[in-house]
């Protein structure tokens, strides 16, 4: 069966597919039961928000994140403001973690035994260097370096070690928080959308952005993204939830929920209509 005919952008699709990667099942039926499971998790959920500090009043992110707060809690659900304190390190050890991983990783994509190979070079440390050369893109390049300084010697106890004893920390916060909670609620950005092709040739304000989301990467957390308005210039704002270890199915009733209220699946961006 064309699993492609059958997904959606929406939470009913998200469940289908986690579903099927748990069962294996080569077909299933439609996500019948999740909209009253969906009520039932909202009745009796406490959700954590978080991160408030990272918010900018003039971009409207707050506004719309607070809005769609007040529509989930008068369905029963109960808001509580925690902070995760090492939230704020979050892009500092993502960005020593994941460049090494992939500095060591992508390192067998020499030409020789996996993916491109340049067919010009006239001696084998050619081959090496132009393969490499045209085949990884500028931002993959640029993790590669950062990485191989960051696991060099001299070095690595000072950039990787530290970072992961940090990823640590943060992962102690979300464990933690789930204790008290059902689920992390935040903005996915700290701005809406930006506008096609902007901050392109800006690599530390795409990096930034990305502050509220790497946590569920270090922590090893489920996590998913839903739209909840749009800015006063038209722009799409998300809210991202996040839930503890194999608590998937909590995140996709929950968010289910924040979909149905929050109303703007069938919207577009201004530009887009």
């Amino acid at each position: 069966e064309d699993l492609s005919k059958e997904v959606e952008r929406t939470i009913n699709s998200g469940k289908e597919i986690v579903e099927l990667i748990k069962t294996g099942s080569a077909y299933f039926g439609p996500a019948v039961a999740l909209k009253e499971m969906g009520r039932a998790i909202m009745l009796n959920s406490k959700l954590l928000t978080t991160a408030s500090i990272y918010l900018k009043g003039e971009y409207g992110v707050e506004d719309i994140a607070m809005g769609v707060f007040c529509k989930i809690s008068r369905k029963g659900a109960e808001i509580v403001e925690v902070s995760l304190p090492h939230t704020e390190y979050c892009v500092a050890v993502y960005y020593l973690i994941a460049p090494a991983e992939a500095s060591s990783n992508l390192a067998r994509f020499d030409g020789v035994r996996f993916g491109y190979r340049d067919l010009q070079a006239d001696s084998l440390i050619d081959m090496y260097r132009q393969t490499r050369s045209q085949g990884f893109g500028d931002e993959v390049k640029r993790r590669i370096l950062i990485g191989t300084y960051a696991l060099s010697a001299g070095y690595y106890d000072a950039y990787y070690k530290k970072a992961s004893q940090v990823r640590t920390l943060i992962k102690d916060d979300f464990a933690a928080a789930f204790t008290e909670c059902d689920l992390v609620v935040s903005p996915v950005t700290p701005t809406p959308a930006w506008k096609i092709g902007e901050n392109a040739d800006d690599p530390l304000a795409l990096y930034l952005s990305d502050i509220l989301t790497i946590s569920a990467n270090l922590a090893g957390i489920p996590g998913l993204s839903v739209p909840c308005g749009f800015s006063s210039e038209g722009l799409p704002i998300g809210m991202q939830m996040q839930a503890a270890h194999f608590n998937e199915e909590i995140l996709l009733k929950a968010a289910w929920n924040l979909e149905q209220r929050a109303g703007v699946v069938d919207k577009k961006p201004v530009g887009l209509d």
